[in-house]
């Protein structure tokens, strides 16, 4: 029986649960991402300890799973939220300014919860659909709820999303920067191998298709940046440039309702869906 002190897992209902499983969940999660390196404490850890660089497509399809169960995993989540916070009692070491940094320090685990609200909400406003006023306070406490989940306290978070963006406006002003890391995830001529288990010809045609598609991941990322992060980090985006995101997010908006499930929904999150029903 879980107690009082205990989290409580997202159930359906929720607005997490509709818009984290969804396959432009792919779409948005880099900009999260380039956010939360960009802290040096952050980026430092990921430079050190990560393996993004020899395993790209592992390492983000191991992140991805452990997030789709953060939200679909019921009391699994609690799990995995404890299993996390034992991976990372041993990422520590020193940033790029020789600072120490351990990852479990409150104000850092609590910036790489605190980046998917706004990536969430812009994400909304250009690939699906604006969250009215009332439906941003419910994101907001949901994220909190998950951040219990994951072993964040309360007092790490701003408690409202009113007191959320004089929080989030400092930390981007005084602590972040275009880190190592940062400026790796912001370059589309990254190498990044063909995915495991492609096929003779995707392997063939890779070095075609590889920079197009970078170019196009790098653009709709950075794209999904808040404004004060983009300028905080030198990333230069014209008004041309803003349109061709908005047309991007029309066709987006069109296409992925018309998807058949298995292909509209991550599979942890297509799981769950199925079992609620």
């Amino acid at each position: 029986m879980r107690t009082t002190s205990e989290p409580v897992p997202l159930t359906p209902g929720t607005i997490l649960w509709d818009i984290a499983g969804d396959v432009r969940l792919l779409l948005s999660l880099p900009a999260a991402l380039v956010l939360q390196v960009a802290h040096p404490a952050v980026g430092a850890g990921v430079d050190d300890h990560s393996v993004f660089r020899t395993d790209p497509w592992g390492r983000a399809e191991r992140s991805l799973e452990s997030f789709q169960l953060w939200v679909y995993g019921g009391d699994r989540a609690i799990e995995e939220g404890r299993r996390l916070r034992r991976l990372h009692r041993a990422i520590r070491g020193t940033d790029a300014h020789g600072r120490p940094y351990h990852a479990l320090t409150p104000a850092y685990y609590a910036w790489v919860h605190a980046t998917a609200f706004p990536v969430f909400l812009r994400a909304a406003r250009y690939l699906s659909r604006p969250l009215s006023p009332e439906e941003e306070r419910r994101l907001y406490a949901e994220l909190l709820q998950l951040g219990a989940v994951l072993g964040i306290d309360e007092r790490d978070m701003p408690p409202t999303p009113e007191d959320f963006w004089p929080y989030f406006d400092a930390m981007v002003r005084d602590q972040l920067e275009r880190t190592a890391v940062a400026g790796e995830l912001l370059d589309p001529r990254r190498p990044v191998p063909p995915p495991p288990g492609a096929g003779p010809l995707l392997r063939r045609l890779w070095p075609v298709l590889r920079p197009p598609l970078a170019r196009l991941h790098v653009f709709v990322t950075v794209g999904l940046l808040p404004p004060v992060a983009r300028e905080r980090l030198g990333l230069r985006w014209t008004p041309r440039d803003e349109r061709r995101l908005r047309r991007f997010g029309a066709l987006v908006r069109t296409l992925v309702p018309l998807l058949p499930e298995r292909l509209r929904f991550l599979p942890v999150a297509r799981a769950a869906r199925s079992a609620h029903r």
